[in-house]
């Protein structure tokens, strides 16, 4: 058992706050069980409840200097991973909308030119969120996928260890694929 253990939700966060690695562990051990059935509930897909879970504890630790935990920890938490699954819900309907248009708009023999349009925008979609990546691992990433470079090649061209670039190209996958949803990384994929 560690000594965080027994620290308060509130030396918790102040913890976190002054950048203290084990207080995160702490909060992300405490509360991180409950938070993913909580998500698995609303979700009823494990994949999609782990990755908004993972999104929401690296947000925390991204901006820890900033936020506030104006009520309680688990409070904040509870609507956080919340607010998360509202929006994933409604990305994936938009996701689910867009498709429909696209099988209607083919099977009433509109022109290509709309599928055009729209698939332009779904790639603008992409690069925007390609561009939104820390800027290491964009470039690691940009040179994986763009240029086709090795891991070994990267390694070498931007003087890192070949499993840090590895690591680099499956966290970027893994925010991609949370930020654009499954239909829209699986083109992303096709395009890349």
């Amino acid at each position: 058992m560690s000594a965080y253990s027994t620290l308060s939700d509130q030396e918790l966060t102040t913890l976190l706050r002054a950048g203290d690695h084990a207080a995160y562990t702490e909060i992300y051990n405490r509360y991180s069980g409950v938070l993913y059935l909580h998500a698995y509930n609303k979700l009823r897909n494990r994949e999609e409840a782990k990755d908004i879970l993972q999104e929401l504890f690296a947000v925390i630790w991204r901006n820890r200097e900033e936020i506030e935990f104006r009520s309680s920890l688990s409070g904040y938490l509870y609507v956080a991973i919340r607010n998360r699954i509202f929006k994933h819900i409604a990305h994936k309907q938009n996701e689910e909308e867009y498709i429909n248009s696209i099988q209607i708009s083919v099977s009433a023999g509109h022109c290509i030119t709309d599928h055009l349009i729209r698939q332009n925008q779904l790639f603008a979609i992409i690069e925007k969120e390609i561009d939104a990546l820390p800027p290491k691992m964009k470039e690691v990433f940009l040179l994986s996928r763009k240029f086709h470079l090795s891991h070994k090649e990267i390694a070498e061209k931007l003087n890192i260890a070949e499993p840090t670039v590895k690591k680099q190209i499956n966290n970027a996958l893994r925010i991609l694929r949370v930020r654009l949803g499954i239909f829209t990384f699986l083109v992303f994929l096709i395009k890349f």
